[in-house]
């Protein structure tokens, strides 16, 4: 009588369970791998800069002159410098504002922005013309400044 031999070969249940724990302990490791990049990836994207910071400077005054000004934001954008050049739009105390915010080391280039402001109390407002007289006004009559 001979016996004929089968051979069946299959994974046992510890087989099985050590593969399984081998697989999810790598999933886990590249789920948190993934997550890390996306948290440095994050990191690196560049900042939008913001224009209204020097802007906003200037609604807080009623008095605004003719002129170029120039300065940086500290610690809140390093790195970055803005420029205004103030002209007088009309003579009515309407003047443009335009704005530059540059960035110096780097990419992000630079935002322009201009606004228009009225200051009929700054020097180049009605009647303070930067020194001329008002036409319809006589010398008595000029507005204080």
């Amino acid at each position: 009588m001979s016996r004929t031999r089968l051979d069946h070969r299959a994974f046992t249940l510890l087989e099985v369970m050590v593969a399984m724990a081998i697989f999810f302990m790598a999933i886990f490791s590249i789920l948190s791998l993934v997550s890390q990049n996306l948290r440095a990836a994050r990191a690196l994207e560049p900042f939008t800069m913001d224009a209204s910071v020097p802007a906003a400077e200037l609604m807080l005054t009623n008095r605004i002159e003719e002129g170029v000004e120039s300065g940086d934001f500290g610690d809140l954008y390093p790195g970055c410098t803005w420029t205004r050049e103030i002209t007088l739009a009309h003579t009515n105390g309407l003047y443009q504002v335009d704005l530059l915010v540059e960035r110096d080391d780097g990419p992000g280039g630079q935002i322009r922005m201009s606004i228009l402001l009225y200051r009929p109390d700054s020097s180049g407002g009605p009647g303070g013309l930067g020194g001329r007289l008002s036409p319809g006004l006589s010398p008595g009559l000029q507005p204080r400044r």
